[in-house]
Parts: C-alpha cells; sequence; structure tokens
C-alpha cells in the first residue's frame, strides 16, 4: 500500500493574464514549478509567489467533510459510468466541491493526470478516509470504479444522515437551554435587583428580604458592577473546554452508552454508521477481515468494537463467521440471525445494504423518542432556571402582603 505524502503547500500568487491584467489568488501545489504549470493551462502566467502557512491557509490532515465526500463519489459516477475520462471528471468535481475542499481535488486531479493510481493519488492527498480509499483501491483491481463510486456515494448520504440528525438531537436541548440561561441572566441581572430594593423599601430598614431574594439580588449586583471579571470567567470556561476538548468528548461518549434511552440511539448510530462502511467494502471487493479490520475502526461503543475486533481475529484465526456472529451479544438477535442466513446463502454484502438502511430508519426512530423524553426534561430546566427567579420576586410579595393583612 503505498505511504501517504505530506499535504502540499498552500500559495498566494500573483499572475498575469492574456489581456494584460494581473490577478492574486490562492492555490495548492507541491512546488512552485507546479504551479506555474498548473496556472499556465488556466492561461495565467506566473509573476510571483508566496508560500503560505498551513493554519493560515486552512490546510487539514483530514478527509473532506461527509458532504464534499457524497458530492465527490456521486459525481465520479454519474461521469464515469458515462465514460467521460476521470482527469476530466476530477475536473467537473472540483468546480461542484466546497471552496475549501477545491484545492485538494485539484491536487488529486494532477496527481492522476501525472500517472498515478486514483487510489493512490487520494492517499497521498488524504481526500478520503481510510473506508474509502480501501474501496477504491479494491474497485481499481475489478476496473469498475463508476460502480464503487456510486456504492460510496449512497454510504455516504447515509452517513449524512445519520449526522444531521445526531445534530438535530444536540442543537434541540442547546437551544432550549440557551434562550432559557439568557432569560434567567437578564433576570437576575436587571429584574431581581430592582424588585429586592422596591420590596426592601417597602417592608422598612427593620425587616429584611428572604435569604434565598437577597443572595439572588446580590448576585446579580455583582454581575452588573464586575463585567470584566464575569467575561474573564466565561473565556476561561470556553479555553479550558477547548483544551479539554478530547477529554470531554470521551467522558461524554461513554455517558451516552449507560444513560437509558440515549444509549440505544448511540448504539443504533454506531451500527449504522458500522454497517453503512461494511456494505461499500463488501461491494467494493475488500476481503471480509480487512473489511473488518476497516470498518472496526469506525466504532466508538466499547462493547460493540471488543467483540467485533474479536470476531476478526478469530475469523483470520480460521474460526467459522455464523458460530463467531454468534457471539456478538451486542447486536440484537434478529441482527444475528439475519447475518447468519446470509452468510449461509453468500450474500453478505446485500446484507449489509439492507442493515445498514435498517438500522439508518431505527436512528431516526429512536431520536423522535428521545426527543418525547428530553421535552419534559427541558421543562423541568427551564422552571428550575427561570421559576427560581421568580420565587426570589414572589417571596418578598408575599410577606408583605401577609404584613398588610395582619396589621
Amino acid at each position: 500500500m503505498p505511504t501517504a505524502a505530506t499535504q502540499p503547500d498552500s500559495f498566494l500568487y500573483l499572475a498575469a493574464r492574456i489581456d494584460g491584467k494581473k490577478t492574486l489568488g490562492m492555490r495548492s501545489a507541491s512546488d512552485e514549478g507546479v504551479l506555474a504549470r498548473e496556472l499556465s493551462g488556466q492561461k495565467l502566467v506566473l509573476i510571483r509567489s508566496w508560500r503560505v502557512p498551513a493554519w493560515l491557509a486552512g490546510q487539514s490532515d483530514k478527509p473532506l467533510s461527509l458532504k464534499d465526500q457524497a458530492e465527490t463519489t456521486a459525481q465520479l459516477s454519474q461521469l464515469l459510468s458515462r465514460g467521460v475520462p476521470l482527469v476530466e471528471t476530477l475536473e467537473v468535481v472540483a468546480s461542484a466541491v466546497s471552496p475549501k475542499a477545491k484545492p485538494r481535488v485539484e491536487r488529486l486531479r494532477e496527481l492522476v493526470r501525472q500517472g498515478k493510481s486514483f487510489s493512490q493519488a487520494s492517499l497521498e492527498t488524504k481526500t478520503f478516509d481510510t473506508a474509502t480509499s480501501a474501496v477504491f483501491a479494491a474497485a481499481e483491481k475489478t476496473g469498475d470504479l463508476a460502480g464503487a463510486s456510486n456504492q460510496l456515494a449512497s454510504n455516504a448520504r447515509r452517513r449524512l444522515k445519520i449526522k444531521e440528525t445526531a445534530q438535530t438531537l444536540m442543537f434541540y436541548p442547546l437551544i432550549v437551554l440557551t434562550i432559557s440561561i439568557m432569560v434567567g441572566v437578564f433576570m437576575l441581572v436587571f429584574v431581581v435587583p430592582q424588585v429586592a430594593e422596591a420590596m426592601q423599601s417597602a417592608m422598612g430598614k427593620d425587616k429584611q428580604l428572604p435569604a434565598a431574594t437577597r443572595m439572588l439580588a446580590d448576585l446579580g449586583l455583582f454581575i452588573r458592577g464586575n463585567p470584566l471579571v464575569i467575561a474573564g470567567s466565561i473565556l476561561a470556561v470556553v479555553v479550558a473546554i477547548v483544551l479539554l476538548r478530547k477529554y470531554i468528548a470521551v467522558g461524554a461518549r461513554k455517558a451516552a452508552h449507560v444513560i437509558p434511552v440515549l444509549k440505544d440511539v448511540t448504539l443504533a448510530q454506531e451500527s449504522a454508521r458500522f454497517f453503512s462502511v461494511m456494505a461499500a467494502l463488501a461491494t467494493g471487493g475488500v476481503p471480509l477481515a480487512d473489511a473488518l479490520g476497516v470498518a472496526n475502526q469506525t466504532i466508538h461503543h466499547a462493547k460493540l468494537r471488543a467483540q467485533l475486533d474479536g470476531l476478526r481475529k478469530s475469523l483470520i484465526e480460521g474460526g467459522v463467521l455464523r458460530v463467531l456472529i454468534d457471539k456478538i451479544e451486542a447486536l440484537p438477535m434478529g441482527t444475528r440471525r439475519l447475518l447468519i442466513a446470509a452468510d449461509r446463502a453468500g450474500n453478505l454484502d446485500s446484507a449489509f445494504e439492507s442493515l445498514a438502511d435498517d438500522h439508518t430508519e431505527l436512528v431516526e426512530r429512536l431520536s423522535g423518542r428521545l426527543l418525547a423524553v428530553l421535552e419534559p426534561l427541558l421543562i423541568v430546566a427551564i422552571f428550575i432556571v427561570i421559576g427560581s427567579m421568580i420565587l426570589a420576586i414572589m417571596a418578598p410579595m408575599l410577606s408583605l402582603s401577609r404584613t398588610a393583612f395582619s396589621s
């Protein structure tokens, strides 16, 4: 397997057009010579170029976004199946993807034009993830790059749908809680102190407000009088979250695997992603053990990952697949029975495809159930945030009314 090369440099260039006018732009290339040749193909003459630091150019070692991968593979499937040469196809792809992905696709096209295979060029430019690159490598051996691209496009759309469902699950409670916190902070800083001051004046100096009201009023006055301290504290918390985001993500992932209802959603997401990758690899002709080695890397569910790794190890050692599948207790019984039946019929690739679709639909159903559970919990959270402010305001009013009636 070819080793991945370093990411090409980004250049800020000044070039002359045919009409004599000058143009400024940015382009990715391995060196200035390649940059000059690429610009000449666009009828531009390079005058001067400057290397741009990777962090400033937005370069990344990560593959293209899932949306760009879906667009790329869809274009490859449609154009290659109609007999369009690969280099011309990649030129069309470069115009269809996002501006951030365009330089990498152009670099991919340049490597293919120089004679490298598509899978090798995609590895060098790190255009796709490991699973996608493995499918392309297998497809080149069978000569069906268009068919593999079609399968990968379907896989990318399925994974994108799962990702959007997960984002919806996160954004809904975050938006509701954010609005609640903003309203609560406004009441804490502006409403509670004014009401407390008015109530204290009405009650007289010989009487005190309830302790909760005094505490919230003092806190609101402190926030209002020390905005720089509060802003600095918020900034410190944000910086800490950014620095510790990997550990926070690991902790959140572990919690998601044990919290009731949520754990069912995460398992369905993991299963859908796993079967999507397996469907793409199996259809692309990748051997089962190799496909498991790639697909298992996408699993974050500890129990499922351990059992699938054990299945792959036992399979390499000569174990019987249908017996090994039955030991994957993290998967539902129905899923295991379907895989066993497909193995006996020699139709595992279709089973993976079917299970990927089924689990994608399952994610949507379970996500709706989770949102139904979250709604009353959010109502309780809103009451805790805003209700405490209202109670702090009402407490002195009730005290005043009791005093008035008693007198």
